[in-house]
């Protein structure tokens, strides 16, 4: 397993991060828990979760599932990079959502509480809170980490201009600030290209891709006789109406390549300097170990060259749409 730094952090990360969104609804808790150990012995060390994973509001199903994992010992909690969002809904009251200094002390509470832990490696804001201003937010963040339940903070979803504003902003306060931001980008979306990925490149921050397969879209959607979960949604139905002959040009050249749609489009996504780690979300070890196989293929230029002609990117702004 390859690791690197967490943009410019000196935490140690696995090149693939082990999404946990379909442990509840998708993969049962055992299940969940065999992919865990399997992850684990394969040297992923970098699993992400949230709050409103699970999809019951405030009952945080998935944090729970992850926390009687580590409850189970053997070294899994010492093992692993575990990282967090705060944001969403967890109660219908007015104060259990975004990023109030008050529901950032009481959402890591409860994240703690789930996760059996005593500290969030990564703890990332799930989206932008327009309402809230950053001296605010981030004296709940000084606060947390200087108390030992926070080590670092992450951003997620968050515009470049966001990420510029949060930063700067931090370094007034003499704080660390952002080392990630939590993204979509993929083969099939790529306006992150524009200025995400510039700003967190000027500023330290390491990218990690969510939906790196774009919902389905790049995981090999035409091969499969019957489809299932994220695949099967109406989102990724519109997409492929949308994307078809893409879609059909890219799989072609994933069988000239001798390698799995989703492996190429995570082996693509690990190309991209800006990068740390893609996140795969399996629902099966079967898939986990397909994800892992991406850590092991090496693109030439000319594949990553019919890569870009299939799903060109938008370019880097402001080029993207001035002269």
């Amino acid at each position: 397993m390859d690791y690197t730094h967490l943009g410019r952090s000196g935490l140690s990360v696995s090149r693939l991060c082990l999404g946990t969104m379909n442990f509840g609804p998708q993969a049962s808790e055992e299940d969940s828990h065999d992919i865990m150990d399997a992850a684990l012995d394969a040297g992923l060390n970098f699993f992400d979760t949230a709050n409103v994973y699970g999809w019951k509001k405030g009952e945080g199903v998935t944090e729970q599932i992850v926390g009687r994992w580590f409850a189970k010992g053997g070294g899994r909690r010492d093992k692993v990079v575990i990282a967090t969002k705060v944001y969403g809904s967890m109660s219908d009251w007015p104060n259990d959502t975004f990023l109030s200094a008050r529901n950032i002390r009481n959402a890591c509470e409860g994240s703690l509480r789930r996760l059996q832990t005593d500290h969030i490696d990564l703890y990332q804001m799930h989206h932008v809170d327009r309402n809230t201003p950053w001296d605010e937010i981030w004296q709940a963040m000084e606060t947390l980490v200087q108390q030992g339940k926070v080590l670092y903070v992450g951003s997620s979803n968050h515009a470049g201009w966001n990420i510029a504003q949060a930063m700067e902003t931090a370094h007034v306060r003499h704080f660390l600030g952002l080392v990630s931001e939590q993204c979509l980008y993929n083969l099939a979306e790529r306006h992150a290209e524009e200025e995400v990925l510039p700003a967190a490149q000027h500023y330290g921050l390491g990218i990690i891709p969510w939906s790196p397969l774009m919902r389905g879209l790049l995981g090999g959607i035409l091969q499969k006789p019957s489809r299932t979960g994220r695949s099967a949604s109406d989102i990724t139905t519109r997409l492929l109406e949308k994307h078809r002959d893409q879609v059909q040009r890219y799989e072609e050249l994933c069988n000239r390549v001798g390698a799995h749609p989703a492996v190429v489009g995570l082996a693509w996504l690990l190309r991209q300097p800006a990068v740390t780690a893609p996140i795969t979300g399996p629902r099966t070890i079967e898939q986990l170990n397909t994800s892992l196989q991406a850590l092991a293929l090496d693109l030439t230029d000319d594949v990553v060259a019919e890569l870009d002609a299939i799903w060109p990117g938008p370019g880097p702004a402001p080029e993207a749409w001035a002269w």
